[in-house]
């Protein structure tokens, strides 16, 4: 989150000439840079290692050393790591003393070696890290007081003293054959060393190591549900770039007069789907709701003008409690709604229909469980299946909850849970509707 970091000051070091990073992420903005881990001296020397995302980079990983002693360490990936809808793993295995330089930085993502690089500068035999140095300042999420990192971080384990494979990390499902993590890594962490779960809300700095190497946190730090185990939905910077996303692709804001929209990452074809946003900041207006498919009518729906200008999806006016589909509208509140409610959307696409509620309760006298005065989806927007949920504001901010726990920095006061345990809701979920994760597209999409 912007203006968060957490920080530790070195010990002793066990061996400055090798070390290992592992962490999984899940990327945020696409438009700055944003650093995993860094470390910054008063002579000058520093070491980050971060996403440089602007529209020149394109979201590439980079590995950048720049230190006194004149060894340089400069390794940029030769791809972009662009997927919001993803959680990657990143392991830097370094280990100085190797004869051969190539051999002396090491770059895993997803368990496999990165070996195409667009720069690719090692460091010179037996060069100590700073990383490792006694006295130096560690900052993880941050490089000293810039590149904030905006996304997701779980599982960030830093080893001193040995460079390991990706394997003490994580492994390949049986079944799926997806690169997964490993509920406790395999390593000897030295004297620098620490493993940051982030599993404590209320103390997220936490050292579980075993050497009690513990962070201190600066500013605001969330903890949310969305993991590499069950991954939850959020907006995508992918469609459209003309909106700013923040907090981890969960809020949009527009600052003009102009119609902006965004798409999210997960679509459904089938079952019965809640989620909720709150209207944070209302300008002039905000639609909110689903749009078929990521081509054709439903791309122009957020693209060109607003969702449910088409007739390919379909969104509640915020601005006068109405529904639009094909720039048709129906009564759905009475009135407009308010800045700072929170708007409940339900899903249900068994019988066709969707359904919006206001603060927990439901419009138009509807009850989505048990199928009352639900708005019929029109034939041309199921043709369009899969449905995403999709956001179009003209001077708004909205913050979404897609079950992660929190509307922007701040968490939902009641925390429900859907009927299969999952999620983290200001409203009850309407029974038989679940929250947009893996998980739940598994066992009921």
């Amino acid at each position: 989150m912007a203006s968060t970091k957490l920080t530790r000051t070195n010990g002793t070091a066990t061996n400055g000439q090798k070390m290992t990073f592992s962490t999984w992420f899940k990327i945020g903005t696409q438009s700055s840079q944003q650093s995993l881990l860094s470390s910054v001296t008063g002579s000058g020397a520093a070491t980050d290692l971060k996403i440089m995302a602007s529209a020149t980079h394109n979201n590439v990983f980079r590995f950048e050393c720049i230190t006194v002693e004149g060894s340089t360490i400069d390794l940029k990936l030769n791809r972009s790591l662009r997927d919001p809808s993803a959680w990657y793993h990143l392991v830097i295995a370094v280990d100085t003393t190797q004869v051969t330089s190539s051999n002396r930085v090491k770059i895993y993502i997803n368990g496999v070696q990165e070996t195409s690089f667009a720069t690719a500068t090692y460091p010179t035999q037996n060069h100590t890290l700073d990383f490792s140095k006694t006295g130096i300042t560690q900052q993880v999420g941050a490089y000293s007081n810039s590149n904030y990192w905006d996304g997701s971080m779980t599982h960030i384990h830093f080893i001193d003293g040995t460079a390991y494979t990706p394997t003490s990390f994580g492994e390949v499902d049986a079944t799926s054959g997806i690169w997964k993590a490993k509920s406790s890594a395999s390593v000897t962490y030295g004297n620098n060393g620490f493993f940051l779960k982030m599993e404590n809300s209320g103390a997220m700095g936490t050292d579980s190591s075993g050497n009690s190497n513990n962070f201190t946190v600066s500013g605001t730090l969330t903890q949310n549900v969305d993991t590499p185990d069950n991954n939850f939905c959020t907006l995508t910077p992918l469609i459209r770039m003309a909106i700013t996303l923040n907090n981890g692709n969960t809020q949009v804001t527009d600052t003009d007069s102009s119609w902006y929209g965004v798409g999210s990452t997960m679509g459904v074809s089938s079952g019965k789907w809640y989620w909720e946003y709150k209207l944070t900041r209302i300008g002039n207006y905000a639609q909110d709701g689903v749009m078929g498919g990521l081509g054709g009518n439903g791309y122009n729906d957020i693209y060109n003008t607003y969702v449910g200008s088409k007739t390919a999806g379909v969104a509640l006016n915020t601005g006068e409690g109405k529904i639009y589909s094909a720039d048709s509208s129906t009564t759905w509140f009475g009135s407009a709604n308010s800045q700072g409610q929170i708007i409940g959307v339900a899903l249900d696409l068994d019988n066709n229909k969707i359904y919006y509620s206001q603060n927990g309760v439901f419009g138009n006298s509807s009850n989505p469980a048990t199928n009352t005065n639900g708005y019929a989806l029109s034939a041309t927007i199921i043709a369009n299946k899969p449905l995403l949920p999709c956001s179009s504001i003209n001077n708004c901010t909205i913050d979404y909850n897609f079950g992660n726990g929190f509307f922007g920095t701040t968490a939902v006061a009641s925390a429900n849970a859907d009927g299969n345990g999952v999620g983290k809701m200001e409203y009850a979920v309407p029974s038989g509707y679940y929250t947009l994760n893996t998980k739940n597209l598994k066992e009921f999409g």
